[in-house]
């Protein structure tokens, strides 16, 4: 059994009267309908490039951990944006891309 964390928000009344419409359409409860929407959501704007870059932005400047970033791009994306923070960060490789740009 997945854990589940109860979150309460509000919404426009049209979008949840679009909820709950199309919860009684699929004989499903408005959780449900939310819920799916929300996976939706994530895991297609998890592919837009413009949404990965705010991601990978959010990593570098460590107000996203790796878990986290994990959690929303998947592990090898995660991975790969580690290896480029660490690359970033690390002073030698630093000094030589700049030495690079200046040339």
């Amino acid at each position: 059994m997945s854990s589940s964390t109860r979150v309460h928000f509000r919404a426009p009344k049209r979008l949840i009267e679009q909820a709950d419409a199309l919860a009684v359409a699929e004989d499903k409860n408005r959780t449900d309908v939310l819920v799916e929407a929300l996976r939706t959501y994530l895991s297609e704007a998890s592919d837009e490039e413009r949404i990965q870059q705010a991601i990978a932005n959010a990593y570098y400047e460590d107000r996203l951990d790796f878990e986290q970033t994990k959690a929303i791009v998947g592990m090898e994306t995660a991975q790969n944006f580690r290896v480029l923070k660490q690359q970033l960060s690390d002073d030698t490789i630093s000094e030589e891309l700049a030495d690079a740009i200046d040339e």
